[in-house]
């Protein structure tokens, strides 16, 4: 999948963070690099007889894969934050054919990138006054900027946000009344000010901690 097609996905599934549109996008951009049949996402207890807050399954299709949970057509990456306990797993429908070293490691790869927005996701469904589903990309953004004590300028911080949330660089210039190659200027000032390297270590820098 090239940059054009998957960065606007990534977009899309941070922007549907604590919406009920989230899972389906993770799993369509998961499928975008895998071959699967279904993602499952889930909030592991921290606690015995603890409830999970969290625990949905999103089918490509309607076969439902069926198997024991550590056969070879199933792949699942755990992340752990305090208690807490986050999981993504992928399924395939038929157990015949397992996921290759290959596609392991590819997993490994993205996980940094798919569990945390899982994270920021389940924030976004906590009760009580301290929950985040108002947190948009936006605030965020900003939030990650006082935390690393960087200053961008306005346009430079449209421009990141408008990557963030899925829009090229010819969308931006169009909504923002400005060339493309200024659009790509702002980004590149932006980026060395940030630190970074390129659009995806940008998706990677937003949900680092602080």
């Amino acid at each position: 999948m090239n940059s054009n097609q998957l960065y606007p996905q990534i977009g899309k599934v941070i922007a549907s963070t604590g919406s009920r549109q989230f899972p389906r996008m993770l799993h369509d951009l998961i499928k975008a690099h895998l071959s699967i049949d279904a993602t499952q996402i889930r909030q592991l207890p921290g606690q015995p007889f603890e409830s999970s807050l969290l625990d949905e399954t999103v089918f490509t299709s309607d076969e439902q894969p069926e198997g024991d949970f550590n056969d070879p057509s199933r792949l699942h990456r755990i992340c752990r934050k305090g208690n807490a306990r986050m999981e993504i797993q992928v399924i395939r429908a038929d157990s015949t054919y397992g996921f290759s070293a290959f596609e392991r490691n590819h997993l490994d790869a993205i996980s940094p990138l798919l569990l945390p927005m899982l994270e920021k996701h389940i924030d976004a469904l906590q009760p009580g006054p301290e929950r985040h589903t108002r947190e948009n990309l936006e605030q965020r953004f900003v939030d990650r900027l006082a935390q690393s004590g960087l200053k961008l300028s306005e346009r430079e911080r449209q421009v990141c946000l408008g990557l963030l949330a899925g829009h090229t660089a010819p969308e931006q210039a169009e909504r923002l009344a400005l060339k493309v190659n200024t659009v790509e200027s702002y980004l590149r000032r932006a980026a060395i000010k940030l630190g970074i390297s390129g659009r995806h270590s940008l998706m990677r820098w937003m949900y680092a901690e602080g």
